[in-house]
């Protein structure tokens, strides 16, 4: 809204105007919205909820400190949905289609997690919104994603045609200008640790030879896939103070540094990935992402004032999930969103290997003490702050080692 305003008052040259061009600016006033709005609403939607006595039902697990949670207020993720859209809203420029991808995608996952903590805590009903819906709800969500990503003219990308040189650069000398072809729709992303190479989904159809007509159901698959398991291992993740928040915001820094080096030409040459056009907007939401995920930990650090809830899990996992979509960098998933990865994994594990036994020996036996994974540590006696702390360390080093892939070819 904002941005619409000044580049509206462009033409009357008045003062201060002309900063709402420059993506950085925007980014930065991004972040400050974000984390004003986190700190000024979380106050008073904490203070709402324990009128309403929405707290948290603790089952117990047998977890040091578990039950002294009991009552904490839940569905704090409101907070986070709040610093982020509220920001977007006014220093985005909502013309741009991954703007509204990833506005759509905040709102969809969040309304869903809403509802689920909504049945949980005012029904009563701890199993919260059946699994059924939360799937269609992931579905439907990937197939908009699919489509818009698929089939709409300002989603594309471009790759260099010919050999060029740039200026010296973090000390690597070169010279001339970066050459990009036209730029194209194709369902193409980029393969990390391989020099020169793309992976096109349409390489997936064996069933026709008019590859490129069915190569949409393929990515479809893939991006249903891709949300429902960042989404999922986001809300396994959320399990001790901080945790959920704290890793978010490590991997929105990243998810910002990625789309910059996307959404220019320079950078897309030096570092031999593709060029998408108007991605660069998307440093905007990643930093309105960033303000929020921190903004949020002033409450949810231990001991947690508010817990996250489903409201806030589902939406930041999908928001990880699109984002890395758009800017073709999906396949890095697995080493940015490492933590999440492993949560999930520990979950599929663990139930797993329980079953088998369990059929085999007719006694269930188990790999992890607990799962997810942090579970297992506290059984283990870890403290709570311990364990989110290193989990932290482990996401930092991961998000390195995904800007590393960059180069590193």
């Amino acid at each position: 809204m904002l941005y619409a305003l000044f580049d509206a008052l462009k033409p009357y040259d008045l003062p201060g105007a002309g900063l709402f061009s420059y993506l950085t600016f925007r980014a930065a006033l991004a972040i400050l919205l974000s984390l004003t709005i986190s700190l000024a609403f979380g106050g008073r939607l904490i203070n709402v909820l324990r009128k309403l006595q929405v707290g948290e039902s603790i089952r117990d697990l047998g977890l040091e400190g578990q039950l002294s949670k009991a009552g904490t207020p839940t569905m704090g993720g409101l907070i986070i949905l709040a610093a982020i859209v509220v920001p977007v809203l006014l220093v985005a420029d909502l013309s741009n289609v991954y703007i509204q991808l990833l506005l759509i995608t905040t709102l969809w996952m969040g309304a869903i997690g809403f509802a689920d903590d909504y049945i949980k805590v005012f029904r009563k009903n701890k199993q919260g919104l059946r699994g059924i819906f939360k799937v269609i709800g992931q579905v439907s969500l990937g197939a908009l994603v699919a489509a818009v990503l698929a089939f709409h003219p300002d989603v594309t990308m471009k790759e260099e045609v010919a050999a060029s040189d740039i200026e010296v650069l973090y000390g690597e000398a070169s010279t001339g200008r970066p050459s990009f072809g036209p730029a194209e729709q194709h369902l193409r992303t980029t393969i990390p640790l391989v020099k020169d190479s793309t992976f096109d989904y349409a390489d997936l159809v064996f069933w026709s030879d008019s590859k490129e007509e069915w190569a949409w159901l393929v990515f479809l698959v893939v991006v249903v896939f891709i949300i429902t398991a960042v989404s999922n291992g986001a809300n396994l993740t959320d399990g001790l103070d901080g945790l959920a928040g704290g890793t978010s915001a490590i991997i929105a820094f990243t998810l910002a540094i990625l789309a910059y080096v996307s959404g220019s030409v320079v950078f897309a040459s030096y570092l031999d990935i593709m060029y998408i056009p108007m991605s660069g907007e998307m440093i905007v939401f990643a930093a309105a992402f960033l303000g929020a995920a921190i903004g949020f930990l002033w409450y949810n650090t231990y001991p947690a004032q508010v817990f996250m809830g489903d409201t806030g899990s589902l939406s930041i996992g999908a928001i990880i999930a699109v984002f890395a979509l758009v800017i073709r960098k999906e396949l890095l998933i697995p080493i940015l969103a490492g933590v999440f990865l492993v949560e999930n994994l520990s979950v599929l594990l663990q139930v797993g290997y329980f079953k088998f036994t369990k059929k085999k020996y007719g006694e269930g036996r188990r790999i992890f003490l607990m799962s997810p994974l942090h579970h297992h540590f506290q059984k283990k006696g870890l403290h709570e702050s311990k364990i989110v702390t290193r989990f932290w360390i482990s996401g930092i080093f991961l998000a390195i080692l995904t800007l590393i892939t960059l180069k590193l070819r």
